[in-house]
């Protein structure tokens, strides 16, 4: 089923914890303002659902639909979160593939000792321990058929962003009105 425009931007961004993809995301919504929607992986499947992260989990469905309605409505589209590849590759291959308008995706990579270090400054340090962060952190999980375009630990917040807005081409589109 199409979904979107071919107006719309969907935009992926993918990583590990502590790799500043929460932070991108919310970059890139104040940089164009109104119509961006950002479907937080962590709200959905955490706050949401209160689940945990498992295959097949019903969080899954709820970001495709979620993402997908916004499209629908004429909102550009952010889905960030971990996502690992082999949990919810399937969904956001299918959301790409219907999606009418431009896809873009990329991967923050952080090397697991920058990863640690960024934890230990986040409100969840005290609740997530190093070996439950050890357990989640894998190195480059990236999506099969090379679709993902990966950011590398030396960009800057300000310059992913800009990267992000020139790429998929939000800088050069108007903010909505309503």
């Amino acid at each position: 089923m199409r979904v979107g425009s071919t107006e719309t931007r969907l935009i992926v961004l993918r990583g590990n914890s502590a790799t500043g993809k929460s932070s991108v995301a919310a970059g890139i919504r104040a940089r164009f303002g109104r119509g961006v929607a950002v479907v937080a992986q962590d709200n959905l499947r955490r706050v949401v659902l209160r689940e945990r992260d498992q295959p097949g989990a019903a969080n899954i469905g709820l970001i495709d639909l979620t993402a997908r309605y916004a499209l629908d409505a004429g909102y550009h589209v952010v889905v960030e979160g971990i996502l690992y590849a082999d949990r919810y590759g399937e969904m956001l291959t299918r959301l790409r593939t219907d999606h009418r308008g431009p896809t873009h995706a990329y991967y923050l990579h952080v090397p697991w000792e920058e990863t640690l270090a960024r934890h230990a400054t986040k409100p969840i340090a005290q609740e997530v321990t190093e070996a439950q962060l050890r357990e989640w952190y894998r190195e480059l999980d990236l999506l099969p058929g090379g679709s993902e375009t990966v950011v590398h630990p030396g960009s800057a917040l300000d310059e992913t962003v800009d990267r992000i807005m020139a790429e998929t081409g939000l800088a050069a589109l108007p903010a909505r009105e309503d």
